[in-house]
């Protein structure tokens, strides 16, 4: 028991200032404690708040749309962007306000069964021991029934319904029941198995197959899966993918040396059915750097102060075309960005000079460009020490020639004419084209993330548009894990599915091992 508390009348003057200071002490612990609570609760309430009204904003867009302001097609791929919306918003508020097991069990919607005429797969899950393990019995357990769940996977190509059966064992000398628990998936109490999942993401962000496509492609399987299913997993997938998304911009940003590169892609104004361009960003380690990686960051503009807000802190050599937005970069109060040149941009100028009037300059600046491309190759594989080397040895004097040149038929051509731009591009950004020659770790040029950029051009031809930021900035992040994976050679849907099976279980602190720069198939 406790002691009761002396009282005061007994205390001297010093045990009085020792109780004192105690309370006070307790007082100031207990109100910085309350500071530190209230503050997460208001941050936690504004999360909260803005996800709720953005939740409140996206179903009035799906529910209030009016469809005489876009034709069929353009709706339909609209709809499916805000089902994956909606999704995303509903997890990321079960995340932060968890639900109760009656709330969640309450709303799971009933769904009709899987065709039965679909192969199935049988999965037994059994305890390792049917012998009883409550104190004091060791009696042997009776198999007193089974729970059947089953899960639609899908093998390109083939579907096939996986049947989960787990056990039930009981003890009829003290009642103890025992089953394998369910484990933990990225959809929970959902059909589709990480295959599936994986087979959805790679058809939509890697082959460009638009989600009412998928439907009618699976309707031809025989499994009815509608695009709004279909789109809430891809909302979920997002979610779910972001931590691994955000691992691989850490480990890019990283590096000393990054790539960066924009593209336009048309966004939908959700209300006014009318596109405006945003910009799909890309950021990959040097071509020189010991991973293969590239993240893709879905901005509403081009203004510069969204690859500001990328790089952040980040300081190193950054290797750009001349867009201007990427000179506040370099003007930085640091001064710790340092601007790499691109003489693929330099090349070109002359190159499309030289197709269009046969210009003797143009093709002359080409052929001697061409020598400078040609000792890349030579160094290619080579340590940063052997390739700064013969760089210096073979290329330098190469560009010393080039620049003398170009110097020189400048004073020749009238100002303003093609050729003077095109000469006035590469004397404009000399600095930053030569600076390949004082470190062997920088590339020659920016193509290594021009070829990063590929793949969205293709895709820009078959979904037109993204309907939302929040959908421009999941496709961003899953396409970012898709072209990481392809760049290390491995297959998407392999990794993909790999992934998602093993990220439910997963520890946060581990998350970079299924990064696809150093993924092995689990």
């Amino acid at each position: 028991m406790n002691s009761a508390p002396p009282a005061l009348a007994d205390l001297n003057a010093d045990e009085l200032r020792e109780m004192v200071t105690g309370l006070l002490q307790k007082v100031a612990s207990n109100t910085e404690k309350i500071k530190a609570d209230a503050a997460q609760i208001q941050f936690k309430q504004a999360l909260i708040d803005k996800l709720t009204y953005e939740n409140a904003v996206l179903k009035r867009l799906k529910f209030g749309l009016k469809s005489e302001r876009m034709n069929a097609e353009q709706r339909s791929l609209l709809d499916e962007t805000l089902d994956a919306d909606l999704q995303a918003v509903a997890d990321e508020i079960a995340l932060a306000v968890p639900e109760s097991a009656a709330a969640q069990e309450k709303r799971t919607p009933k769904r009709q069964a899987l065709p039965a005429e679909l192969p199935r797969q049988t999965f037994a899950h059994e305890p390792e021991s049917t012998v009883c393990t409550a104190p004091g019995c060791g009696s042997q357990m009776k198999r007193i029934g089974e729970d059947v769940s089953e899960k639609l996977d899908y093998v390109p190509g083939v579907f096939c319904v996986h049947r989960h059966v787990r056990g039930k064992w009981a003890c009829a000398c003290c009642q103890t029941l025992v089953q394998v628990p369910v484990e933990p998936h990225v959809i929970d109490k959902g059909i589709p198995t990480p295959g599936l999942l994986a087979q959805v993401l790679v058809n939509k962000f890697a082959d460009h197959l638009p989600l009412y496509r998928q439907e009618a492609i699976f309707g031809r399987a025989g499994v009815a899966l509608s695009r709004s299913t279909l789109a809430q997993w891809v909302g979920s997938c997002g979610v779910e993918l972001q931590p691994l998304v955000d691992a691989l911009k850490r480990d890019i940003l990283s590096r000393s040396v990054v790539h960066a590169d924009e593209t336009p892609v048309q966004m939908l104004k959700p209300g006014k059915g009318k596109t405006h361009r945003a910009y799909l960003w890309a950021y990959a380690a040097g071509a020189h750097e010991d991973i293969k990686a590239v993240v893709y960051d879905f901005c509403e503009s081009r203004a510069g102060a969204n690859a500001k807000a990328f790089l952040d802190e980040w300081r190193g050599s950054l290797v750009v075309d001349d867009f201007s937005g990427y000179k506040q970069l370099m003007g930085d109060a640091s001064g710790q960005i340092t601007e790499v040149g691109c003489w693929a941009h330099a090349r070109r100028k002359f190159h499309d000079l030289q197709l269009a009037n046969q210009s003797q300059i143009a093709e002359q600046a080409v052929r001697q460009m061409a020598q400078i491309y040609a000792v890349e190759r030579e160094v290619k594989d080579l340590s940063c020490e052997e390739r700064l080397g013969i760089r210096q040895d073979k290329s330098q004097p190469l560009v010393q020639t080039l620049y003398e040149w170009l110097v020189l038929n400048r004073q020749k051509v009238p100002e303003g004419s093609a050729t003077a731009k095109a000469i006035d591009y590469s004397l404009r950004r000399w600095r930053a084209l030569t600076r390949f020659l004082e470190d062997g770790q920088l590339p020659v040029d920016n193509n290594w993330i021009e070829n990063q950029i590929r793949p969205i051009a293709i895709g820009r031809n078959n979904w037109l548009f993204a309907g939302s930021l929040r959908a421009g900035q999941r496709a961003a992040a899953v396409m970012s894990l898709i072209q990481s994976a392809k760049l290390n050679g491995h297959d998407p849907h392999a990794y993909l599915k790999d992934v998602l099976t093993r990220l439910p279980m997963h520890m946060n602190n581990r998350i970079d091992e299924l990064l696809p720069h150093r993924w092995s198939a689990g």
